[in-house]
């Protein structure tokens, strides 16, 4: 038995007139490629509902009822075992403030890797990777050629594109040591320009953004002034080459992993999958 569990904004406008009372439950559905081409998808979220008002919701309760025959017909043990709940998620990844969203996997021609906020009323799938409660200072952080130029470099691939992951890309990221206040200040700065230059273009994807072809200079600039940013709060400047600069991350990151024995690390925010 198949079962609809995404919609696109014709499939739900077409939901709502016969089910109107439902509008409030849509929730923007995202995964990478929605995430970096810009087009929706939304999901049916109905694990906060009352009974009473589902049962007022009558397709909806038939949505239900499918995903509960669904997860009981499975040869999954925990699936059937989640058939006892159809109302709620098998994985739920839910944030209560904005967050970041980096996407799983993104093309290997993209010398930035886009990462974009979200609001908390956007349910994320497992093709991205979030950061809740993000600053500006991490978007500026995972925005600038530092952390691409590491990503590249330690990232696992799918096929020839970039595969972003916890545990190696993000988990290990040697951020600066001790930024000043003022350093932080002028990164965040420099990061709301680059989300400013995004402004400008509100019919262009980030595919298009980060393409290097169509990436418009006025991001492009406020990228390297970012750059530039970051640099200096690592007391590294003039990079000469990509591999001048991992070469520079490793030492920092050896620095790092040499204190542990020490002195617990001070943990980065968590990012979830």
């Amino acid at each position: 038995m198949a079962v609809t569990i995404f919609f696109t904004s014709d499939e739900k406008n077409a939901f709502l007139q016969i089910e109107p009372q439902a509008a409030p439950f849509f929730r923007r559905w995202l995964g990478a490629d929605e995430f970096l081409n810009g087009y929706h998808r939304y999901c049916l979220w109905l694990g906060d509902c009352s009974p009473a008002q589902l049962k007022a919701m009558p397709e909806s309760m038939k949505r239900i009822e499918a995903v509960r025959k669904v997860r009981l017909a499975s040869e999954s043990v925990p699936t059937q075992k989640l058939a006892a709940t159809p109302t709620r998620f098998h994985v739920e990844n839910m944030p209560r403030n904005n967050y970041l969203v980096i996407p799983e996997v993104s093309s290997e021609r993209r010398h930035y890797l886009p990462v974009g906020f979200e609001e908390p009323d956007t349910l994320c799938s497992n093709l991205v990777k979030i950061v809740p409660d993000a600053t500006l200072f991490d978007f500026g952080l995972l925005s600038s050629v530092m952390h691409n130029s590491w990503m590249r470099t330690v990232c696992g691939r799918l096929k020839s594109d970039y595969r972003y992951s916890v545990g190696i890309v993000y988990n290990n990221f040697p951020w600066p040591e001790t930024p000043t206040a003022k350093q932080k200040q002028s990164i965040e700065a420099a990061a709301q320009r680059v989300l400013d230059a995004r402004a400008q273009f509100p019919g262009a994807s980030l595919a298009d953004l980060y393409d290097p072809l169509t990436m418009p200079p006025v991001l492009l600039k406020a990228h390297q002034a970012l750059d530039k940013t970051v640099d200096g709060a690592y007391g590294k400047t003039n990079f000469k080459t990509e591999a001048e600069r991992v070469a520079f991350l490793f030492e920092l990151y050896q620095k790092y992993i040499s204190l542990l024995p020490m002195e617990k690390a001070k943990k980065a925010k968590k990012i979830r999958e």
